[in-house]
């Protein structure tokens, strides 16, 4: 670490370097807290452990591994490379070794992560020799595999969308394994709210149904990163209490946190150097020295460019005799390519690797050093866990925070307490949202007849049943609900609201047909269109054909001075009014609306100094969503619009900019789901109601009810939006209110937001005092 401690020091002692510099926060190092093992361990697991250079427990390791094995359910929180994996493995290894029938299900929710625990897992079982299957079941494992893992796995290590349709509904083939289900091991739990969230806990209680119709009462042990409330997160998601175990017991090297504003180009127009030429030169300095980086980027195409601009300015230098290397990491990679880039970081024969958020999850990447955010996420939370993936046991490490020019980067740059000081966000879901409850009962039923008095959500479900019956989908007989309809319902649900198709990329260069990558559909429309500029681990390519019917995408090497970026409208247009009323002091209309998004021009940016050198056309169908909103219109006739019609034309732009930043971040503590299952739109003047109007719609597609249920809690948000902004110690807004930055706009937006707001919220007061 000398070499870490020695550019630290250069670095305080560098003003061009500490001019940019709004905070720098030493977090001390802290010493470990250990227990012996078990007394009741497997001495093959013992000797396994040992083989790997661990002779003791962390004491969070002991206290999961006790309160597994007396019985109870628990949720570990504890950070980044604290050794959170054998909290469970160990307790669950030693029973099923107590148990040679015993079996344990592992749920990640992603490929990546799964594989990865295979790798431990396998690790852990060779080197003591111990009787214990580990097979993972997900999309990639081929049939014969699959077979295998049903009848002899004893570990399975699977995610919720293979749950959901694969095993699930196969259950009779899966007997086995259920029967004998002693563990249910969910990490990542943080990652499950919202609408995902409220998915995943259905799909819990359709797991539990089952298990309980085998006769196995399995136990769970999960794991979290660091949220407001992991506790309550797991009781909803699992339906059962949970022991917390939030005290860390790994020793941790000394942290510095820097707070990076990029220097001013432009004094006079607020123009700052650009935060990928930033995160380069910073990456740069720790790199050419050996000293280990990740950068975390914003999007797959920054991901590549910071990577591709790292690479040349250290094509000349080597680090023991080998040149040093960085890789960019991001979603759209072939599993193969992927696992390549984890094992070098691990093995040392990467020294960086420039990663979008597909490596802020726990995935082995290796010890790290330094951790470079190239703008800051939307969320404490994230922010926390991608600083947090640098940094060993009783080492130094080093976490840079680079602000984009954007006002929410900039306010957190500029205002370091509020990062520090503020609690990470708190993870919500509604599993009794009809949408969602509906869809899952139906696969309820499907796996299993309900009898009369069953329920999935622990309420009354008669109704519902009753329902889907008189469309055909149930039938009802001798005291019990039956499947009626053909297939099975899982195949058209999909937990993640999002397409499953997939888009090949296609290397044709001088007759070549190599698959490179492939793309999410959504993405390639705005990524690989038609000459676009696909940028894959370093090479250059340009694409010759999007071919959006077979989904698939033709590209040749190519060596252009630009790359490329397409330019996105949004657009959203009421299809069907449902129902229109005047309630809570202002117009309210629910109905269809159609969210569409239209990608028709790209910009061509130079390498490295981003000048735009020309556009292009695009010539693609618009991206289309069907889905529910409610429309707020504010009526001169209202409470609330005879206040905006008050205001001046600048200060109602504040308001209805604002008013729907500030209803997205205070509704889903209301509504039971995360920001990102909302959209907002504003319309100072709306061409449907000709008046000012908020949008507020389900980002889902065909919606799941949360626009339904935002009316009914109308008057809640508005008070809760009303004192979040009153309180807040900002003087003219902030992303803690009403999301703007004090030298944003000329007017105080704060104040323009209040002037509705608060008689909207005393008319609101007065008549429920009434």
């Amino acid at each position: 670490m000398e070499k870490l401690e020695k550019l630290l020091s250069e670095l305080e002692r560098d003003p061009s370097f500490l001019n940019n510099v709004t905070r720098w926060e030493k977090i001390p190092a802290s010493e470990g807290d250990y227990r012996d093992f078990p007394e009741d361990l497997h001495a093959s697991l013992s000797s396994s452990l040992k083989e790997r250079g661990i002779d003791r427990l962390y004491s969070h390791q002991e206290e999961a591994y006790r309160q597994a094995r007396s019985g109870k359910d628990s949720i570990i929180v504890t950070p980044t490379a604290s050794g959170k994996t054998l909290c469970y493995n160990l307790p669950v290894i030693q029973t099923l070794l107590e148990k040679p029938e015993g079996r344990a299900l592992y749920i990640f929710p992603t490929k990546a992560l799964s594989q990865d625990q295979q790798a431990e897992l396998n690790g852990l079982v060779e080197e003591g020799d111990l009787k214990v299957k580990v097979s993972t079941y997900d999309g990639d494992t081929p049939s014969s595999l699959r077979v295998s893992a049903r009848e002899s796995g004893r570990i399975v290590i699977t995610n919720p969308d293979m749950l959901h349709s694969g095993v699930l509904p196969n259950h009779p083939k899966w007997i086995k394994f259920l029967k004998a289900l002693e563990y249910i091991v969910i990490d990542e739990v943080h990652i499950y709210r919202g609408i995902f969230g409220s998915h995943m806990t259905n799909l819990i209680r359709r797991l539990l149904r089952i298990t309980r119709f085998y006769g196995a009462n399995p136990k769970f042990i999960c794991c979290s990163a660091t949220i407001g409330n992991p506790d309550e997160l797991a009781e909803r998601i699992i339906g059962r209490e949970v022991t917390l175990i939030d005290r860390n017991g790994a020793p941790r090297g000394e942290k510095h946190m820097i707070l990076y504003n990029p220097p001013l180009v432009d004094a006079v127009q607020g123009i700052r150097k650009g935060i990928t030429k930033e995160a380069r030169s910073i990456a740069y300095r720790f790199l050419v020295r050996g000293i280990k980086t990740i950068v975390f980027a914003r999007s797959r195409v920054r991901t590549e460019l910071i990577a591709s601009y790292i690479n040349k300015s250290l094509s000349n230098f080597f680090t023991d005799n080998n040149r040093i290397r960085v890789e960019a990491y991001r979603g759209g990679f072939l599993p193969g390519e992927r696992r390549a880039i984890e094992k070098g970081l691990r093995d040392g024969d990467i020294h960086g690797v420039v990663s979008t958020n597909a490596l802020e999850l726990g995935i082995d990447i290796g010890g790290l050093d330094v951790s470079i955010l190239s703008g800051i996420p939307t969320s404490i939370a994230s922010s926390w866990q991608q600083s947090g993936r640098a940094g060993r046991q009783k080492t130094l490490s080093v976490s840079f925070l680079i602000a984009s020019v954007s006002p929410t980067d900039q306010y957190l740059i500029t205002h370091p307490e509020y990062f520090f000081g503020k609690s990470p966000e708190k993870g919500f879901i509604d599993p009794d949202n009809l949408y969602i409850l509906m869809d899952h009962l139906k696969c309820a039923v499907f796996e299993l007849p309900f009898k009369d008095g069953d329920s999935l959500s622990g309420e009354d479900e008669t109704e519902l049943l009753e329902h889907l019956e008189s469309e055909g989908v149930l039938r009802h007989t001798s005291g019990r609900w039956y499947w009626a309809d053909r297939g099975y319902p899982a195949e058209e649900i999909s937990l993640r609201s999002a397409t499953n198709e997939n888009v090949v990329i296609i290397n044709t260069t001088k007759g070549k047909n190599e698959v490179i990558g492939e793309m999410d559909k959504p993405s390639a429309k705005e990524l690989i269109f038609d000459e676009a500029v696909y940028l894959h681990r370093g090479e250059q390519f340009q694409v010759q054909k999007l071919d959006l019917a077979n989904l698939k995408c033709y590209v040749e090497e190519s060596s252009l001075n630009f790359y490329t970026d397409s330019i996105v409208k949004t657009d959203i247009k009421v299809l069907l009014e449902d129902n229109g009323f005047r309630r809570d002091g202002v117009d309210q209309i629910i109905g269809d609306v159609l969210v569409r998004s239209q990608i028709s021009k790209y910009k061509k940016l130079k390498f490295s100094t981003n000048e735009n050198v020309g556009y292009g056309e695009i010539f693609l169908p618009e991206e289309e969503m069907h889905t529910r909103g409610i429309l707020l219109c504010f009526h001169p006739e209202t409470p609330s619009g005879e206040v905006f019609s008050r205001l001046d034309t600048e200060q109602q732009m504040q308001v209805t900019a604002r008013m729907g930043t500030l209803m997205k971040n205070v509704a889903p503590i209301f509504l039971l789901c995360d920001s990102r299952d909302i959209g907002v739109a504003e319309r100072l003047k709306d061409p449907h109601t000709d008046m000012p109007t908020l949008y507020i719609y389900d980002n889902h597609p065909g919606g799941t009810g949360l626009s339904e249920a935002f009316t009914g809690k109308l008057p809640e948000i508005i008070e809760a939006c009303r004192e979040l902004t009153e309180n807040c110690p900002c003087e003219t807004g902030c992303p803690s209110c009403v999301g703007a930055h004090e030298d944003e706009v000329s007017t105080n937006a704060k104040e323009a937001v209040l002037k509705v707001l608060v008689p909207w919220s005393d008319f609101l007061r007065e008549r429920r005092g009434r």
